[in-house]
């Protein structure tokens, strides 16, 4: 049996969502635990010209829906970048697994040939789904869980390598 798209988007964006409310977690129990103010660790940047973490999960969470909302033909459904707080990007990345849990199945599958078109500041990407999926979503939303886990490894939140995979 042929993997329906499906099954490489909506269940992989879930799982990830929940992987990084799991670290969001850690992380904010380290804040606590240590003293520090939860708002040096959500803006904690790896570089200077990088985002900071409340970045890193809003973009996660943006590819995961807009990724389902390109590919399904749904409304595309805005969320406001202004989280600064852990309980915010914990409420930013529910209300993104709930949109997900949402999508029908059928607005996703079948749809590996169908045009996708990303749109950019700098003008329109096309893709084919299949395309568009395996090779802009799915990375660039592992880049930002990676780079979510990474600040906070850097800042000393005490995550591994299990915690980033999810526990398996």
């Amino acid at each position: 049996m042929a993997t329906q798209l499906y099954d490489l988007t909506v269940p992989v964006f879930i799982r990830g969502l929940n992987i990084l409310s799991a670290l969001l977690d850690k992380g904010a129990a380290f804040a606590a635990e240590k003293g520090i103010d939860p708002l040096t660790l959500t803006g904690a940047q790896l570089i200077e010209d990088m985002k900071p973490l409340t970045a890193q999960v809003q973009f996660a969470c943006d590819t995961a829906k807009g990724t389902v909302t390109r590919l399904g033909e749904l409304e595309p459904v805005a969320m406001a970048d202004t989280e600064q707080s852990f309980a915010e990007l914990q409420a930013r990345i529910a209300k993104t697994i709930a949109l997900l849990e949402a999508v029908p199945r059928d607005r996703i599958d079948g749809r590996e040939e169908a045009t996708v078109v990303l749109k950019v500041p700098g003008g329109e990407i096309p893709f084919a789904g299949r395309a568009h999926v395996l090779g802009f979503s799915l990375p660039n939303f592992y880049f930002h869980l990676s780079m979510a886990y990474a600040l906070l490894r850097q800042a000393g939140v005490p995550v591994g390598k299990l915690d980033y995979l999810g526990g398996i």
